[in-house]
């Protein structure tokens, strides 16, 4: 590439940054808010066959969390795009099938194992960030790394309680031992894989006895890798901003995705109107128009949604197109907190029309309403009652629970 063909490029991808293109296709919100739910599995009915592969092959990935207040996040989030979904189901795609592999997005995911290639780079990304970062001042020396990596290779998978390093100071909040650090800097940076987990406990492997060979050993250019992401990206989302690009995956820079822009026919510039009427600037698949005309309504079934599902894991987003301000109040101290512990949206067809917090007690097998909250112009019906009442029981089912108790009223 010479100079000039450099400043040019560069030029336009910095007039994309800054909006300054011509808008072909305009976006009312309707159609945005459905255009979303469809692209996020969040429109149909979720019943019929189950495809597990599929649909966090449709998502890109699925987020998984320790926390089970109900059931942990990543089994509510495929169980709400398909009701047959059980929770033993994903771990034994990862576990048992090798059709997933677990490393970072944003957050600790799973991932489908066809996209492995595409992820290699974010391993050296991820091992430079911590490196510099929470990393530093552990005092593992390389042999120790060695000594801990040929445990694994000659005991096979192995948790961090195989091993016997403690914490130095003062306990806190996400403080690691030594061996932690370790293991995870191994695991952030690709020498280690998840193997399998045992109660959310992840044991640690070598990646070459776990990611199938012809997976391993395939190899992509950077540059054919961030294409993908990107093009991957905008494809699950539908449209979006180059931040929103970005930040699907983040497993590319501001940079890459900016020279990516300027040099694809994958993006078709729109301008998508938000929930309070104002609109915005963004970027449309080249499928956008295809996408307009099926187009139709979703299910009208009330759902329940897990706060870390990515149809509203962007609260700025969610906002923007439905009108909802939510955040989860889980790290705010109770006496400060606007709603409660763990408060799910309610989604009933493209709305969001209030909020719910739960409990479960599987011991005793109870599933708890404590409060419920309904969004500003929201009517309570005796017809969204039992709508909600239909989706509790659907989820009292998953989870095992014989009785539903309402400690509210609405």
């Amino acid at each position: 590439m010479d100079s000039k063909d450099w400043h040019r490029r560069n030029s336009f991808a910095s007039r994309i940054f800054s909006h300054t293109y011509e808008v072909v296709l305009k976006i009312n919100n309707k159609q945005a808010r459905r255009l979303w739910l469809h692209a996020q599995g969040l429109a149909k009915t979720p019943t019929g066959p189950l495809d597990l592969l599929q649909i966090i092959s449709d998502l890109g990935f699925v987020q998984i969390d320790s926390i089970r207040n109900v059931t942990r996040a990543h089994h509510h989030i495929l169980w709400t795009r398909n009701q047959n979904y059980r929770e033993h189901m994903v771990w034994d795609l990862l576990a048992k099938d090798r059709l997933l592999f677990e490393h970072f997005t944003h957050d600790a995911s799973l991932i489908p194992i066809e996209f492995y290639p595409m992820w290699t780079r974010q391993f050296s990304r991820l091992e430079k960030k911590i490196r510099g970062s929470w990393y530093s001042g552990s005092p593992l020396s390389d042999a120790d790394h060695t000594a801990i990596k040929n445990r694994i290779k000659n005991e096979g998978p192995l948790c961090t309680r195989a091993f016997e390093t403690k914490i130095e100071g003062k306990k806190e909040m996400w403080k690691r031992p030594p061996h932690k650090k370790a293991l995870d800097h191994m695991w952030y940076g690709g020498e280690l894989t998840t193997a399998h987990r045992e109660n959310f406990v992840k044991f640690y492997d070598l990646p070459e006895r776990v990611i199938p060979k012809d997976k391993f050993e395939q190899s992509l250019s950077e540059g054919a890798q961030i294409d993908w992401l990107c093009r991957a990206a905008i494809g699950r989302m539908a449209f979006g901003t180059l931040k929103d690009i970005q930040k699907f995956w983040d497993a590319v820079s501001r940079t890459e995705v900016q020279e990516w822009a300027a040099q694809t026919n994958e993006l078709i510039p729109i301008e998508i109107q938000s929930h309070d009427g104002t609109w915005t600037h963004a970027f449309g698949g080249k499928d956008i128009n295809h996408r307009l005309e099926k187009l139709s309504a979703p299910t009208t079934r009330l759902r329940i949604i897990n706060p870390f599902d990515p149809g509203i894991r962007d609260r700025d987003r969610l906002k923007r197109l439905f009108g909802m301000d939510y955040k989860i109040e889980i790290f705010v101290p109770k006496a400060k907190r606007q709603y409660g512990y763990y408060v799910y949206p309610m989604l009933e067809g493209d709305k969001f029309i209030g909020r719910i917090e739960l409990k479960a007690d599987r011991k005793a097998g109870v599933l708890s309403v404590p409060q419920i909250w309904l969004e500003p112009n929201i009517k309570w019906t005796d017809a969204r009652r039992a709508k909600l009442d239909s989706e509790l029981s659907r989820l009292s089912r998953l989870i095992g629970a014989r009785d539903i108790r309402w400690d509210c009223s609405v």
